[in-house]
């Protein structure tokens, strides 16, 4: 089988969700995360908290939780139906996405930003928190970054 018809258009579809995703954290590891730790501590944690907030909206939430569907979907289906083409690729981008963007999130940056969340901005725990929270968010973002890309890749290559 090749990948054509409702299976084509799952995999685009996961393709531009791993992609649309990849550029999101591409950006906070490229200036925002520069800019918010150029800032004072207390305005810096205030900004990250108020960006992860708007983060938790439906528009953000919806594409990255559903891109995180569509590779279980892909995933499933491609055990399913095996095709001729494309099957390593589409379960190395759907075993990428899900391990290398998904995972970290939940088990690195949420735990990270609701730690943050906790401090208030202006006190002293939140000024001696800051740095070492900029600089292993921005680490595991870069994981994020680069797994979100490679997933994308995977899934255009599959279809080539």
């Amino acid at each position: 089988m090749v990948i054509d018809g409702p299976f084509f258009v799952l995999v685009v579809l996961g393709a531009l969700g791993a992609g649309l995703v990849a550029g999101v954290f591409c950006g906070f590891s490229t200036f925002v995360m520069r800019g918010l730790a150029a800032l004072p501590p207390a305005q810096g944690v205030a900004a990250m908290n108020a960006i992860n907030r708007a983060a938790l909206r439906p528009a953000f939430m919806l594409l990255f939780s559903g891109s995180a569907v569509l590779c279980v979907i892909v995933a499933v289906v491609t055990f399913v139906v095996w095709p001729v083409a494309g099957k390593v690729e589409l379960l190395l981008g759907s075993a990428l996405f899900l391990c290398g963007a998904f995972g970290p999130t939940a088990v690195a940056n949420v735990p990270r930003n609701e730690r943050l969340a906790g401090l208030v901005p202006g006190g002293s725990e939140a000024a001696v928190y800051w740095p070492v929270y900029v600089r292993e968010w921005t680490f595991w973002n870069h994981v994020r970054t680069v797994a979100s890309a490679g997933s994308a890749l995977l899934y255009v290559l599959a279809l080539a």
